[in-house]
């Protein structure tokens, strides 16, 4: 639903999920190990994992056994890895304390926040409801929301749809560079999250946001809110 304007900027502030809003490293770090250990190899150091962990099953494989997706033997460990995720999911996740009071302003203005991120409903519905998010946040889009994910622009033209908003009055704000992308591609102003996972490439100075935000507070000053 449509509010009123309180700055130029936007209508909404949209956040992707995982190393944006919350920091869920700890548990998808854990369960790649417990798997690792499961096949009798060693832990790997959490500064090695951390990076790895906004692409999810994907990229936890990837460091954990050095397997992409078509690889053989990639399948099952993609499978295991989400049940062992699965059954600790909110064991040491949590919202990123410098983000609570972010979110608590702009509920204080009335300014809408939302969540939009590659991880399917089954686990991005249970961590949000977990963490009491959904009592507050006016939308979720997840992974499966949408024939499409990030960095494709559909699951962010949903969440508009469903705000009725249009695109280009909201801003979204990531850590990876696909979230950049789709929100670009979507019309969004885009805000990259230099406190996130961030990934193993191209520098977070490349990724073509509109700017780079150092820590969340920053997102305020950006929007001009009081």
């Amino acid at each position: 639903m449509p509010t009123t304007r309180l700055n130029a900027r936007c209508d909404a502030v949209l956040f992707d999920l995982d190393g944006t809003l919350v920091d869920s490293a700890p548990d998808l770090a854990a369960a790649a190990n417990e798997q690792r250990a499961a096949h009798g190899l060693p832990a790997l150091p959490f500064e090695r994992l951390r990076p790895r962990v906004g692409s999810g099953a994907r990229g936890m494989v990837g460091v954990a056994f050095g397997l992409a997706p078509g690889d053989p033997g990639y399948d099952a460990l993609r499978d295991d890895f989400l049940a062992r995720y699965e059954r600790r999911l909110l064991r040491e996740t949590a919202v990123f304390a410098r983000v609570v009071p972010v979110l608590e302003r702009l509920e204080a203005l009335a300014l809408p926040w939302g969540i939009v991120t590659n991880k399917a409903l089954r686990y991005a519905e249970p961590l949000v409801q977990g963490l009491e998010l959904h009592l507050r946040s006016a939308v979720l889009v997840g992974g499966d929301s949408t024939p499409h994910t990030k960095p494709h622009p559909a699951p962010l033209l949903e969440a508009a749809r469903r705000l009725g908003l249009v695109a280009r009055r909201c801003v979204y704000v990531g850590d990876d560079p696909r979230d950049i992308r789709a929100g670009r591609a979507a019309g969004m102003a885009t805000l990259a999250a230099a406190w996130g996972y961030l990934g193993d490439g191209e520098p977070i100075a490349d990724w073509g946001a509109d700017a780079v935000i150092e820590e969340p507070a920053s997102l305020l000053r950006w929007l001009e809110l009081p």
